[in-house]
């Protein structure tokens, strides 16, 4: 499949190796690139789908120096972004403003469990933006999963950090984690996204590259 990319070289631009495992599941050969100290800040008035675009489009230009005529990137941000819920009418489902906060990596274990105290018995979304890039072209996209947690105890939330340490995954867990089969009593759209990679729709993109 996918033999309309024969005459490229893909490279994946990520330390993640749960985007190496995703990206690998779709039957590609590739190779995985990655640079340091890339920056990774955005405006502040971005909001939601935009900011992991716009830091997926940062690191594709990062590496846009070190890519040959023949080679194909893929970079990816993923966000874990909180909305504010308000009531609308009674007995009527409650709607997200349109602001929100996003919970990147934790810096500490206490930044860890301050994350997952606020997600614990919300909704939250999971958007990653992917750009994919050669010499000639480039598109990017985002997808967002909306997930939902259970109350989570106290002792609940410091077990899995103690344990798992998800001091390099975005609001501080992976939904195929612990947590994940304790934790996550709702999900719409991608699994996959969650994880960090939303590996259907870049088959698609791919398809018609």
């Amino acid at each position: 499949m996918l033999n309309n990319l024969s005459k490229y070289r893909i490279v994946l631009a990520s330390n993640s190796p749960r985007r190496r495992e995703l990206l690998a599941g779709l039957g590609l050969e590739f190779t995985v690139r990655t640079l340091q100290d890339i920056d990774e800040s955005y405006p502040a008035t971005l909001q939601g789908e935009a900011i992991p675009m716009h830091i997926s489009k940062k690191k594709a230009a990062a590496y846009l120096p070190t890519l040959a005529d023949d080679e194909l990137l893929i970079t990816a941000d993923t966000i874990v972004y909180v909305r504010k819920e308000k009531a609308v009418k009674e007995n009527e489902p409650a709607e997200l403003c349109e602001a929100g906060e996003v919970l990147g990596k934790p810096h500490d274990e206490e930044d860890a469990k301050r994350m997952l105290r606020e997600l614990s018995g919300r909704r939250h979304e999971v958007i990653t933006g992917v750009s994919i890039v050669t010499k000639e072209k480039q598109k990017t996209f985002a997808v967002t999963s909306m997930v939902s947690f259970a109350q989570l105890s106290d002792e609940e939330i410091s077990y899995y950090v103690e344990n798992y340490r998800p001091m390099d995954k975005a609001g501080a867990y992976g939904i195929q984690e612990w947590i994940g089969y304790i934790g996550v009593n709702g999900l719409e759209g991608s699994y996959f996204n969650v994880m960090g990679l939303p590996v259907q729709r870049l088959y698609e993109e791919l398809k018609s590259w």
